[in-house]
């Protein structure tokens, strides 16, 4: 957990919701999507639009949302984590923009998740969101001093059981959830959510509540099946444990994201051929997995947005990886541990105001897609060079490779595909009249293709997305013999995007496609939003370049303004970095 003087709370995730003596219970029907995409701290407007724009065409099974009731006043994003009522009164929206976004969301075929906070109420007083006036201990029509444990010290022993479960979480007061009384006040607001649509729970601090105390506000719902996850962190040693939870649901099994973050950063990805309840996790149909979340990727304890492309890889892999339903976290920058959400939680666009869209990114967004088709097959054709390039597959269904390493990856990779042109969906988006605005491959009649993959990035390949026609990676230079380097351009813009939409260079040079549209030269968007690609063109030669989008329908936007130039220099490339105008 979090140091005491943050006064910040975890965050969870889920697979699928299971109790004790009892099959697998899913908010879908079986077999169908996993992927949740976590909102933090977006608006409840904000969130309808996106259900409607990306995460329902993107695929997405479900939708996380922060903790709608209402809480103490301040910006910072923990303020959310300290509720002072039940009432739906916190600064991402009121009631009616609550069920709004969950009816918005059920029309574009996405599930809801709360993230909800029941282990405790807040640590001081004042007057809430809502315009509740409290004192910790005394939440007026709510609750009163008797309803809190007697333990009014902060948790110190994660080793003693009653001290995590009954002292308080970083000075929060604690709730008893021992009480009929607390469960039923619990129960409530959680039914009250489910009247307005809500598909699932994430249980905040899980771990500070008794596994008998969930079941017994779980069995209070109106909906006991729901969609149920927890927050229960592993802690070698520690008195409680993430596996006495799986009896009332899903536990987000937080060592695969710590993993992730050790074997991107210091080990072999060769090393992942076996990842998951091998290595002492939860059995998958019980875990919850993700890269970050919001606590994490603010301690440090695992990769977040300023890892580069580790953190896009390690995406790309969760999702490919047969373990587990995953979370992408969908965030914001921050320059600290408690800023707030830009805007006070309204995003007024991607890529905007410091709003990261991670769920829409081309190399995570259209890995959801990948997964929804590859669901309920095995690992094939497992390929590693032992070090950082691997590649596998996902029964005759999917395919994807992931480059790691600093040089390019050139090879014949044999999968277990039928034959066909398919689309590269980390390099192009698949359309719905069977095309692809990207790269493709040809898989021959023995399951093969070949690919040049450019280092930090990957191919992946899935029945369902396919192309005309092949085409070479032009984003996947040849390799550079050591020491010497090749002379051309960067092209670097910072370019925002819509879904189906890809960045293109072209100009006064063969190389550049001689201006013509259809010759130009496609950027990866890896580093979105910054678009990359590299040229190669003689030492001294003076060129002229645009940028160019092609949108899904195939027509073309030139950017604005003059002819750009530049000259390659006598040695090396020229960089250039440019925005779009």
């Amino acid at each position: 957990m979090l140091a005491a003087t943050t006064l910040a709370l975890g965050l969870g995730g889920f697979g699928v919701a299971q109790i004790a003596g009892s099959p697998d219970a899913f908010a879908a029907p079986p077999g169908e999507k996993d992927v949740t995409a976590v909102m933090f701290e977006w608006s409840f407007a904000s969130i309808a639009r996106e259900c409607t724009t990306k995460l329902g065409p993107l695929g997405y099974g479900y939708v996380q949302v922060s903790p709608p009731q209402e809480h103490i006043q301040g910006s910072q994003w923990w303020t959310s984590y300290q509720p002072v009522s039940y009432k739906i009164a916190g600064r991402l929206g009121d009631r009616t923009a609550f069920a709004d976004m969950v009816a918005t969301c059920h029309a574009a075929g996405v599930k809801v998740v709360v993230d909800t906070v029941i282990n405790h109420m807040s640590a001081g007083s004042g007057t809430g969101t809502g315009g509740t006036a409290y004192s910790k201990y005394n939440y007026p029509g709510v609750y009163s001093d008797a309803d809190f444990h007697g333990c009014r010290n902060a948790i110190h022993d994660y080793t003693n059981r009653s001290n995590v479960q009954d002292c308080e979480l970083v000075n929060l007061s604690d709730l008893n959830t021992g009480s009929d009384y607390v469960r039923g006040k619990i129960a409530g607001y959680m039914n009250d959510l489910t009247s307005l649509g809500v598909d699932g729970f994430r249980i905040d601090a899980a771990k500070h509540m008794s596994a008998a105390d969930l079941t017994g506000i779980k069995a209070k719902l109106t909906n006991p099946g729901a969609y149920w996850k927890q927050e229960a962190i592993y802690g070698a040693g520690e008195a409680v444990q993430p596996a006495e939870y799986t009896g009332s649901g899903d536990v987000q099994e937080f060592r695969f994201a710590f993993d992730l973050k050790r074997v991107f950063l210091n080990e072999n990805l060769a090393y992942l051929s076996n990842l998951g309840a091998s290595w002492g996790y939860l059995p998958s149909n019980q875990a919850a997995v993700f890269v970050d979340n919001h606590d994490t990727e603010r301690n440090d304890s695992t990769l977040n947005y300023t890892d580069g492309s580790a953190y896009t890889l390690a995406q790309v892999f969760t999702l490919a990886w047969p373990f587990g339903a995953p979370d992408v976290n969908s965030g914001y920058e921050f320059s600290n541990h408690d800023a707030g959400p830009p805007n006070g939680g309204t995003v007024n666009a991607c890529y905007t105001d410091g709003w990261k869209c991670q769920h829409a990114w081309r190399q995570i967004g259209n890995m959801v897609g990948f997964r929804n088709t590859v669901r309920g097959t095995a690992v094939t054709n497992w390929w590693s060079n032992g070090g950082d390039q691997i590649a596998f597959g996902r029964g005759n269904k999917g395919y994807v490779a992931i480059n790691h390493e600093g040089g390019s990856l050139t090879r014949t990779f044999q999968t277990s595909l039928p034959a066909g042109t398919y689309c590269d969906v980390q390099h192009g988006d698949p359309t719905s009249g069977g095309g692809c605005t990207g790269t493709t491959y040809t898989v021959n009649a023995s399951g093969q293709f070949s690919a040049t993959i450019a280092p930090g990035e990957a191919v992946a390949l899935y029945v369902g997305a396919s192309g005309p026609a092949p085409s070479p990676s032009v984003s996947s230079p040849s390799p550079t013999p050591s020491g010497t380097a090749t002379a051309g351009a960067g092209f670097n813009l910072t370019a925002a995007t819509s879904y189906g939409q890809n960045i293109f260079v072209v100009g006064n040079q063969a190389a550049l496609g001689s201006w013509a549209p259809a010759s130009a030269i496609p950027l990866s968007a890896t580093a979105y939003p910054v678009w990359k690609a590299t040229v190669s063109l003689p030492a001294g030669t003076a060129f002229q370049y645009k940028y160019i989008r092609k949108n899904a329908d195939g027509s073309v936007t030139w950017e604005s303004g003059g002819n750009r130039t530049a000259t390659v220099p006598s040695s090396g490339q020229v960089a250039l970095n440019d925005s779009w105008r």
